[in-house]
């Protein structure tokens, strides 16, 4: 129970972020994972498969509520989520196995870049231009299968990638956002799914450890991660959008430096 409580604050961080961010919580829970287990002395490899198999977890739960927000206000193109969903389930088990190839220490240089990358786009502002027109089925599939690998390699829902590419593909920003949140689902249950099925057979992991997914982390941070979204998307009305922005950027470079440091 006492390491349940430890969860349970950072679940209504990232819930808040989320809310007034409109981000995913991976790019703050994998992070904070990392960190946490690494004061609970969790072996570095099984911690860090461990943090993203367990932020893909989490996204299992936020993902579901979010899409039947969305899907209530017409927010889904559903043809463009079937062109996708069968490259994005392959691509989340690609990357999964790729994930679990690496070192704990590779993986972790890799979470840091990543962070910086998109710590850096948000600074710069940085949005593709749109295109004419949303590709046909064959690109849709192979955006799809990349998004997916990206992202259960990293434990995000996707929305990093899939925002950009269907604004890039002229999509107005309800729909990217809506088959985003959609999007999620796949990669959140296959990736989580996959990251169990994976360590299973690890005879090593800390207790509460179901395969790469951390029980206690994962019950605390979903049970206050969906009450602080919605107390973040209210609160993003009365802050403003470029400090919040600007809070977010700082975080990012901090997990990445550390990260760094820590590793190289």
């Amino acid at each position: 129970m006492q390491e349940l409580l430890i969860y349970i604050p950072m679940g209504a961080l990232a819930g808040l972020q989320a809310g007034l961010l409109g981000v995913g919580g991976g790019l703050i829970i994998v992070p904070v994972l990392l960190f946490t287990f690494s004061l609970q002395n969790f072996e570095t490899d099984f911690a860090t498969h461990m943090a993203v198999g367990t932020s893909l977890a989490t996204i299992c739960v936020t993902s579901i509520s979010s899409t039947l927000a969305h899907r209530k206000y017409g927010n889904i193109h559903w043809s463009t989520f079937k062109a996708m969903a069968p490259a994005v389930m392959f691509g989340v088990w690609l990357g999964v196995q790729t994930a679990l190839s690496l070192s704990g220490k590779t993986l972790q240089l890799l979470i840091a870049t990543f962070a910086m990358l998109v710590a850096m786009k948000m600074a710069l502002g940085f949005n593709p231009h749109p295109g004419k027109q949303i590709p046909g089925k064959a690109g849709l599939m192979g955006a799809g299968a990349v998004i997916g690998w990206v992202s259960s390699i990293f434990g995000i829902g996707g929305g990093t990638l899939t925002v950009p590419f269907l604004r890039w593909a002229n999509q107005s920003m309800q729909h990217a956002v809506g088959v985003s949140t959609a999007i999620g689902m796949p990669i959140a249950f296959v990736g989580a799914a996959t990251n169990i099925w994976e360590g299973m057979h690890i005879t090593d992991l800390p207790e509460g450890a179901i395969g790469y997914v951390y029980l206690p982390a994962f019950l605390g941070i979903v049970s206050t991660s969906a009450i602080f979204a919605k107390i973040g998307a209210k609160l993003a009305s009365t802050i403003s959008e470029k400090a919040l922005q600007w809070s977010f950027i700082g975080f990012l470079v901090l997990v990445s430096l550390s990260l760094f440091v820590r590793n190289v």
